[in-house]
Parts: C-alpha cells; sequence; structure tokens
C-alpha cells in the first residue's frame, strides 16, 4: 500500500521518486480494471493550414434597381442603384458580387435606371424628382467637349472632392468621385459611389447640361 505522504515531505503521488514503479506512477502499465488513461489529443501536421483559401464574404445587397448587362474584357455586369443606410449607392455587380471600381454605365440608361429605382421604391419623392428632372435638363451649347464633365463639388474631411459624370468609352459614363490632394492634384476614387440623391442629381445635371446623357 502506498501511504498518504513519503519520505520527501510531499505526496507521493506529486512525489516523481516515490511514485515512481507505483500504480500512481502515469508511465506504469494499467492493471485490469484500473481507470484507462486519458488519451492524448492527436496535434496537427505542421503547416496543415497554410495554403487554405477561405471564401469572402459577399457584400449585401439592398432593395435596388438595376439596368445593363454590359460586357467588359469577356465579362458581363450590371449597373445596380440601392439604398444603403444614409445613402444611396451606385455600383457595379458581376456575378452576384459587388464590384470594387466606380460604375461605368451606357448614358442613355441613367434615365431608366432612375426610374426602375423609383419603381422599385428605392427613391423617395422628392429624390425621384430631383433625378428626374438632373437627366432631362436640356443642353447648353452645341456638343459635349472631348474633356466635358457633370460635376457636384463636396469636402471629405479637409479635402475637397467631386462627384463626376465623364465620357470613357464610346456613349458610357463613369460616375466616380475625385478628391483634390495638396501637391498630386484631383485623383480618382476607383470604387462604388455612395452619397446622398442630392449629390447625383447636381452632376447628373451638369452633365445633362454638358450633352454627355444625350
Amino acid at each position: 500500500m502506498v501511504s498518504l505522504f513519503c519520505r520527501h515531505n510531499r505526496f507521493t503521488a506529486d512525489c516523481p521518486i516515490c511514485s515512481r514503479g507505483t500504480l500512481l506512477d502515469s508511465g506504469a502499465d494499467q492493471s485490469a480494471g484500473a481507470p484507462a488513461r486519458r488519451a492524448e489529443r492527436p496535434r496537427p501536421a505542421r503547416g496543415a493550414n497554410r495554403g487554405k483559401v477561405t471564401a469572402p464574404h459577399g457584400a449585401t445587397t439592398y432593395r435596388g434597381a438595376a439596368v445593363g448587362p454590359y460586357e467588359r474584357e469577356g465579362a458581363s455586369y450590371e449597373v445596380r442603384l440601392e439604398r444603403v443606410p444614409g445613402a444611396l449607392r451606385l455600383a457595379e455587380w458581376s456575378g452576384g458580387r459587388l464590384e470594387r471600381r466606380a460604375p461605368v454605365l451606357a448614358a442613355g440608361d441613367v434615365a431608366a435606371l432612375v426610374e426602375a429605382a423609383a419603381a422599385a421604391g428605392v427613391l423617395e419623392a422628392e429624390e425621384h424628382e430631383a433625378l428626374a428632372e438632373a437627366v432631362s435638363a436640356p443642353v447648353d451649347g452645341g456638343p459635349a467637349a472631348i474633356d466635358a464633365r457633370g460635376a457636384s463639388p463636396g469636402r471629405s474631411g479637409e479635402l475637397r472632392e467631386e462627384l463626376r459624370v465623364e465620357r470613357v468609352d464610346g456613349d458610357r459614363v463613369r460616375v466616380a468621385r475625385w478628391v483634390l490632394r495638396p501637391g498630386t492634384g484631383w485623383d480618382l476614387l476607383d470604387a462604388p459611389t455612395m452619397l446622398p440623391a442630392r449629390r447625383y442629381a447636381e452632376a447628373l445635371a451638369d452633365a445633362a447640361r454638358h450633352g454627355l446623357l444625350a
């Protein structure tokens, strides 16, 4: 029988010397009926998780309306106008995924997108009225100049910024924000736009007056 305390004035079970060769020795063979030793949890091989790719979470789709599809470099996409918290988002979607670039759509589809968004309940009555008036603004003068653009000025923190509507490829227009950075000039923010309806209306009305939406 193993005593509770050993000659080293320690619990016998805790003494690595006196518990050796007894039933208290974790390394000793277990007799029949003795409690089974807890199996050690297998360790994963080193580097087993390296290279594992986790699928990114898709962006949340809000109530919206779309025009398109359009083609670019063999890929198809559509442009959606959505009601997001606190703003309207104009963005490209491809294969059910939000594209991280400024939206480009046919100039002739801008008015159709406004009407589709109103029919889908995306726009409030005042927003619909402002945007519908903007896209139908009369053209000032003759054909649009090559560098003509519609713009709505604003601020991004301490920096000046503009929401611009520009011709980029034949009959297509890009709707994007630009930021004026000290020392470098205007920089394109190549991303979806999320702004109040008023800003879109200002930029679209200016673009229509320059003949960019005709």
